[in-house]
């Protein structure tokens, strides 16, 4: 069995972030998040791995390499222009060849791996094996419509009217029966070959679908709330270690993590806290479910429920949160200015001017 993880696309929702870097690469608790999907997939015992990879595939060969450091092998596969996850199938057809293979979008997250899902998969080998969860806003998703005994019957992206709340995780796996279907589709109203299209020419066509609902916990980190959701979920699992140098005038509450070179003094941190190696925290507050990257710097300052990335300084500001601060930025108090009113006001004005 084989994977095809998906690491192009533009990121759009994350910008500004996504200007200069990759979606996938974007960390949570310091580790990216395309880095837990590969994870989780050298944990299902899959070992050869193709990436679909866009104008950041530079970026992503960077980061994770031939794949050696997860125990995978990976080759890259080069996608012109985001054209839909059944455009990507198609582009993958010869590295995937007769291969069943799991299907992982780069920038999703789930909680307790694949293992379990792709080990029931390998047994019963349906055609298609989709993953199902409860949202809010089903319009924003891939949806899937289930009968009275719980089978797919039909599938739509992003529909304005949805038929259920029963949105598709960014997970499927598949026989080769994929690849007719995805050959078979036109593109949506989108512009795109959508993968609910290709699996449902495979339902049309009386192959087998299978659903599987998830209870734990996924997201699509394609916007800040998100990832922040995300980074405080990782944060949870923290097992407290300092590997830094932390003075004996700071303090350390809860599950905090202090990486190799980083120097807090003068400090307060409340966890689940990540310092990220040769950051420097002096005389701040960083409060719960923060990761700060490494070679940051943070003082005289207070932030908490954020993400800093590599490089970035924080210095002087009263407070911070909810937050994704980008690399190499540099965060400081406004210059104080004299504040005054300039006023042109008609005959028999009132005005209330707050002192």
């Amino acid at each position: 069995m084989k994977a095809l993880v998906l690491a192009g696309g533009a990121g759009t929702r994350l910008r500004p972030i996504t200007h200069t870097s990759a979606k996938q690469l974007v960390p949570v608790a310091n580790k990216p998040v395309l880095f837990y999907g590969l994870e989780a997939i050298a944990e299902a015992d899959i070992v050869e791995v193709g990436i679909i990879v866009g104008d950041t595939a530079e970026e992503i060969r960077e980061a994770v390499g031939d794949g050696a450091r997860f125990g995978l092998k990976v080759t890259y596969i080069p996608q012109a222009s985001p054209l839909g996850l059944a455009h990507a199938v198609r582009i993958a057809e010869e590295f995937l060849g007769d291969d069943d293979f799991v299907m992982y979008l780069g920038d999703n997250f789930v909680v307790g791996g694949i293992t379990g899902l792709v080990d029931a998969f390998r047994t019963e080998r349906p055609d298609a094996q989709i993953l199902l969860t409860r949202v809010a806003d089903p319009t924003a998703f891939g949806v899937a419509e289930l009968d009275e005994r719980g089978r797919v019957v039909g599938l739509e992206e992003k529909p304005l009217r949805p038929k259920s709340d029963l949105a598709l995780v960014g997970i499927y796996l598949f026989t080769p029966a994929i690849h007719q279907a995805v050959r078979s589709i036109e593109p949506s109203w989108r512009g795109e070959l959508e993968i609910t299209d290709a699996i449902q020419w495979l339902i049309d066509g009386d192959r087998t679908v299978r659903s599987t609902a998830i209870s734990g916990y996924w997201k699509d980190t394609g916007n800040t709330a998100d990832m922040l959701e995300v980074n405080r979920s990782v944060l949870d699992t923290l097992e407290p270690a300092v590997h830094g140098r932390v003075d004996a005038c700071s303090e350390l509450i809860g599950r905090v993590v202090i990486e190799e070179g980083a120097e807090v003094s003068g400090s307060r941190i409340v966890g689940p806290v990540v310092i990220g190696e040769d950051t420097v925290v002096r005389d701040a507050y960083i409060g719960p479910y923060t990761s700060v990257s490494a070679n940051c710097r943070i003082e005289q300052s207070e932030i908490e429920y954020s993400i800093v990335l590599r490089g970035s300084s924080v210095r002087g500001v009263r407070r911070i949160e909810a937050s994704l601060i980008g690399r190499d930025v540099e965060v400081t108090p406004a210059p104080r200015v004299p504040s005054a009113h300039r006023l042109v006001l008609g005959d028999h004005s009132k005005v209330q001017i707050s002192s």
